[in-house]
């Protein structure tokens, strides 16, 4: 997978990406990141790459010509149809069902922008749609791009070294539910034990107190994630003994969460 970066500070990115499961994908040849900086593609000495906006107000804009010679510097680049993505609030929230689309893709342009955002104009012509990771304003688009990267790039066959990591992960499997807690070592410790069904060697047990519990966690957390009436009537029974566990509070000192069986 390619992707090409059109950023003032693609440095930024770049070196965010050059560390783990994203550094070692780029190690192993499944994804190759490229930074195309529009100031390199502006004109006269000061190389302006941005403009007061009309209408007045405060801030400046991208232009559009600096920008529009970088994208198409990086369409040339590469002959394979590219889809290019504008890092913006007002974009559709980025999912892990949306990230699992960017990592079907051959290529992928991201777009940050700065200042006060991009001439529209440009975004009209030039882009295939707008992507946000959240309901908040950030000073440029480099850290939206790197969270996109990251969550496509781990996507990608052979970019983690158990691909049952990604399945495992919230929001992935049956339901797209939260993930459930996990523990290591030490199995004693002052902030309480390890839940006895993982120490039982039941691996049916361990798959149902897991499914329990991401059920019981998504309900509480992230609630709107579960249709509670659509949930087969297995998980409904799971879910009712988590809420029973709640109901009963967790064991007193021993740091087992609510939902776990007595031993």
């Amino acid at each position: 997978m390619r992707i090409d970066l059109l950023s003032l500070f693609p440095e930024f990115v770049a070196q965010v990406a050059g560390h783990g499961v994203v550094g070692r994908a780029q190690e192993r040849g499944l994804l190759s990141i490229h930074g195309w900086n529009p100031r390199d593609f502006a004109e006269g000495n000061y190389r302006r790459v941005d403009d007061r906006p009309f209408g007045g107000g405060p801030g400046m804009v991208m232009m559009i010509e600096p920008l529009r010679a970088a994208l198409a510097a990086a369409r040339a680049a590469d002959p394979r149809p590219v889809r290019v993505i504008y890092m913006s609030p007002q974009g559709a929230p980025l999912t892990q069902a949306k990230a699992r689309e960017l990592a079907s893709l051959e290529r992928m342009v991201l777009l940050c922008g700065r200042y006060e955002g991009v001439d529209e104009r440009f975004l009209q012509a030039e882009v295939d749609e707008e992507l946000s990771i959240g309901d908040y304003v950030l000073s440029g688009g480099e850290l939206a791009a790197a969270v996109v990267i990251d969550a496509t790039a781990r996507l990608l066959p052979g970019a983690l070294n158990d691909a049952e990591s990604a399945v495992q992960d919230s929001f992935e499997g049956e339901g797209g539910l939260l993930d459930c807690p996990h523990y290591t070592r030490p199995l004693e410790h002052p902030f309480g034990t390890v839940p006895p069904v993982l120490l039982s060697g039941n691996h049916a047990e361990i798959a149902k107190w897991r499914r329990m519990q991401s059920l019981g966690r998504t309900w509480l957390r992230r609630p709107e994630l579960i249709d509670r009436d659509g949930l087969s009537k297995h998980d409904r029974k799971l879910l009712d003994a988590f809420l029973a566990g709640q109901t009963a509070g967790p064991d007193e000192g021993t740091g087992n969460p609510p939902g776990t069986p007595n031993p």
